[in-house]
């Protein structure tokens, strides 16, 4: 209860605070390239259910008909701006916050999945899915720009699962058996360090 009420009075202020950036990002996302400023993906979250997560879109409309779930961070598909965006301050996640408040995800939780990335979860990886997913996890201060590791790659989703995968599923189990308040605190704390 405590975190579900910490979850949203913090997603709520920080809406109000970054109101300003979403309008300069969207405008500029308009003025880049045509679609529209959200992507909402498809992702799996607490019990399985599934759930559109938003972020802001930074790749040509239909990207996920051209190319895997796994993007390097010179995928011809990202955008002029949504380079921008996805880089070291990570903006295109900040819609996220809309999933927090809606309940479909907590600011700290395993970051959630496509839905054929959890198909290959193992019996004990599915314990993942009894949490609700979240902004930022052990998983994200360790691997903050995945697609920094996938650069240059010739199958991103061959090197996913084995640079990436195995480890991000370690520190999501190491979460969910140890998650807190406090180790939530401790988590946001460590990812704004990572960020800023």
């Amino acid at each position: 209860m405590l975190k579900r009420l910490f979850d949203i009075a913090s997603s709520a202020i920080g809406l109000v605070i970054v109101l300003p950036v979403f309008v300069v990002v969207a405008v500029l996302i308009k003025a880049d390239s045509k679609g529209p400023v959200f992507y909402r993906g498809l992702r799996v979250g607490l019990r399985g259910k599934l759930f559109r997560m938003y972020k802001f879109r930074t790749m040509v409309v239909d990207a996920d008909k051209l190319g895997g779930p796994s993007t390097p961070a010179d995928d011809p598909r990202i955008t002029r701006i949504g380079g921008l965006l996805r880089s070291k301050f990570k903006l295109d996640e900040l819609p996220q916050l809309i999933n927090v408040v809606k309940g479909d995800m907590s600011l700290v939780g395993p970051r959630p999945e496509v839905p054929e990335y959890v198909a290959l979860y193992s019996e004990e990886e599915k314990a993942i899915l009894s949490l609700r997913p979240g902004l930022t996890d052990y998983a994200s201060i360790w691997d903050s720009n995945e697609g920094e590791i996938l650069r240059g790659s010739q199958d991103p989703e061959k090197d996913y699962m084995e640079k990436i995968r195995p480890e991000k599923m370690r520190l999501q189990l190491k979460y969910v058996r140890e998650h807190s308040f406090w180790i939530d605190l401790k988590i946001i704390l460590q990812t704004l360090k990572t960020v800023i």
